[in-house]
Order: C-alpha cells, then structure tokens, then sequence
C-alpha cells in the first residue's frame, strides 16, 4: 500500500531480462536503511518487492505480467523512475491509496503550461475510463494526481511547480506513455452493485450516497 507521494527519484542501474521476467538494479535518493528485503518499494507506479539491498541501491525482480502491464520494460540505465516506499502504520497519508498494481499504460496527448503548472492530457482506454470520475484521484507513474476533467478517451491533470520539481513528469512530453493506476475504490463499488449483496442504486440513494 502507498499513497502516491514520490519520496525521490531513483536512477536505473540495469535492467536484465530474464526470460520473460526481468531483474532491475536501482540507485535511489531515498532513505533505505528502514527498507528491508521482502519490502516493497513504488518504481514508477508499481510495486516491487526488494530481493537485494546496499546503503543507496536496492535490486527488485519484475515479473512478465508487470513488464507487460508497465513501462518498466522500456527502461534503460541512466533513467529517472519515481520511487516511494510502502505506507507504514500510522503513516501521514497525503495523497490516496495506491496499491501499485498498474493497470494500464496511457499516452500523453497534450502538455500545455497554465501559469505556474503543467497540464496534461491523458489517454485512457474507455473500459477503464468508468473509475476516473472529476474531482478524484488518479495515480501516474506513482503520483497521485486529482482528475481535473474527464472526456471520452482522455482525462486531465494539474503537475503543480512542487510535483514538477520532485518527480519525473517534467520530463514527459507528448506522445511519452505513463503507468495509470485508477482508484481502487470504484472497483469495488462496482463489483459490489454488481453482486449479490443488496447494495444497489436504491440502496445507495436510501443512504445518502446518490442523489
């Protein structure tokens, strides 16, 4: 579980298939000491479990399902990734629940500087268009981001001047893809409208939360 506040950016060593898995070396500027192996850290949105570890360079396996769900696999040493370790407990969450299961890569469409921000337009495959709502949370490459506007195939983001200081999205131009993962939050409520549990749009009106 993270939060998709970036607590550095990481340089990639190596990346090393393996079959069809892969072994990724990161040299990081983040606090490793209190990480230890078998914990998990971000890497641009993803979760990946620590298998080796120095004072500022950590080693994760990336499986066949990420690589081919992620843009890890189009990494190259010498690239920045975002990186953030697991929320403890009793943590400060500051952004909103992200679990790093990466559910799509999308295309950056439009970058376009409004005074001191960066907005981006970003592609979304419209099966998964139905869990970005206006106004909530969406994480990119990690960050937790809230959904300015929504259209049919596309939606928008607000980099701020500190989330453009502190991560990798400054560096992205269009045509340049990102890891998406949307709120795990509206899965849920799907699968639960779609269920057996008496939870309905009539319950949900009843209570309060449908109009």
């Amino acid at each position: 579980m993270f939060t998709g506040i970036v607590e550095g950016q990481g340089t990639v060593k190596r990346l090393t298939m393996k079959g069809a898995d892969a072994a990724l070396e990161i040299t990081g500027a983040i606090e490793l000491n209190d990480a230890a192996i078998g914990d998990s850290i971000a890497v641009n949105g993803a979760c990946l479990t620590v298998t080796a570890k120095t004072q500022n360079t950590f080693n994760a396996d990336v499986s066949a399902e990420t690589l081919n769900k992620t843009t890890l696999k189009n990494l190259k040493a010498g690239d920045k990734v975002n990186l953030e370790k697991s929320l403890r407990v009793g943590g400060f969450v500051g952004g909103h629940f992200v679990l790093g299961h990466v559910d799509t890569t999308g295309r950056i469409l439009s970058r376009t500087q409004k005074s001191g921000s960066i907005i981006l337009a970003v592609e979304i495959d419209e099966k998964l268009s139905r869990y970005i709502v206006e106004k909530g949370s969406v994480a990119l490459d990690g960050i937790s981001l809230t959904v300015n506007k929504l259209e049919k195939g596309r939606f928008y983001v607000n980099i701020i001047p500190h989330t453009a200081a502190n991560t990798t999205l400054v560096m992205k131009k269009e045509a340049e893809w990102v890891n998406i993962e949307t709120d795990v939050l509206g899965k849920y409520v799907e699968k639960l409208l779609h269920s057996s549990s008496g939870i309905d749009n009539d319950f949900l009106t009843k209570h309060g939360f449908m109009k």
